[in-house]
């Protein structure tokens, strides 16, 4: 699912959430109101990606996954978009 997430938007912080590191557990989550995401490193690399400042577009920041990560941009971009589409959905990211 992708909720229609393309590569021409722009995604950021939905309004309430941070992106935290908790230290006590060794982990980085997305803290909203009411609810708690625990990303694992590729999430975290993904949300930093695409909310930088100043905002880059999603195909942008899947650009910069793919080399960073020496990984095929086809393959990067599906997983992107999907990760991206379900974030949306769980209130922790808009565009």
């Amino acid at each position: 699912m992708t909720d229609g997430v393309t590569e021409e938007d722009r995604v950021r912080l939905a309004p309430g959430v941070m992106l935290r590191q908790d230290r006590v557990r060794g982990h980085w989550q997305l803290l909203g109101p009411e609810r708690v995401l625990i990303l694992d490193e590729v999430a975290l690399e993904v949300v930093r990606a695409v909310t930088a400042r100043p905002p880059a577009k999603v195909g942008t920041a899947i650009a910069a996954l793919a080399t960073q990560f020496d990984a095929p941009r086809d393959e990067i971009a599906a997983d992107v978009l999907e990760l991206l589409g379900d974030m949306i959905a769980k209130g922790f990211l808009t565009r």
